[in-house]
């Protein structure tokens, strides 16, 4: 998608603003998104995200910048840039980068595999059986009954039914 503002860059960044209920959305390069002062959406939040990530990549900097950096297929941005910015350019930079970005992702987060959320919510109580649901289930029994030829049993289940029916319980 072209940039909404110039068309004539690719858009990188998204902005959806919503006023009084009213929803704009905006696609928008990296350059008109820092002509319109969306560049750094996190400044002033007191955070450094891309100082954080970078400063956790920079330790490698020195054995990267040796030699010509490979670039992401699909962006163009180099392993120098995302340990330069702090910013990763796109989802394929992680497959690309995935041997680099590995040792950081495992500092960061402590490990590399999701193991899902963890609630420390109190345990579910099952819930008290609603009448249809008992018809149900004593039909059922009434059927099998039948099906066996115990007709004393299946007579002593319909009764069960009616009185369910008709508002009476058991």
């Amino acid at each position: 998608m072209l940039c909404q503002n110039c068309g004539k860059n690719e858009a990188t960044t998204h902005i959806k603003q919503i006023i009084n209920g009213d929803m704009a959305e905006s696609h928008l390069c990296s350059d008109c998104a820092a002509h319109l002062g969306y560049s750094d959406m996190f400044s002033g939040f007191g955070l450094n995200l891309s100082g954080l990530f970078s400063g956790l990549l920079g330790d490698m900097m020195p054995s990267i910048s040796a030699g010509k950096s490979p670039r992401c297929p699909k962006c163009g941005t180099s392993f120098d840039e995302i340990v330069r910015d702090g910013r990763v350019g796109c989802a394929d930079c992680y497959r690309t980068f995935y041997d680099k970005l590995l040792p950081s992702i495992q500092r960061i987060h402590g490990k590399i595999k999701h193991s899902g959320k963890v609630t420390n919510a109190a345990p579910v109580e099952p819930r008290e059986e609603t009448t249809e649901e008992k018809i149900e289930k004593l039909k059922a029994a009434m059927n099998e009954a039948v099906a066996k030829q115990e007709f004393e049993n299946a007579a002593k289940i319909r009764d069960e039914i009616k009185a369910l029916e008709g508002g009476e319980s058991k």
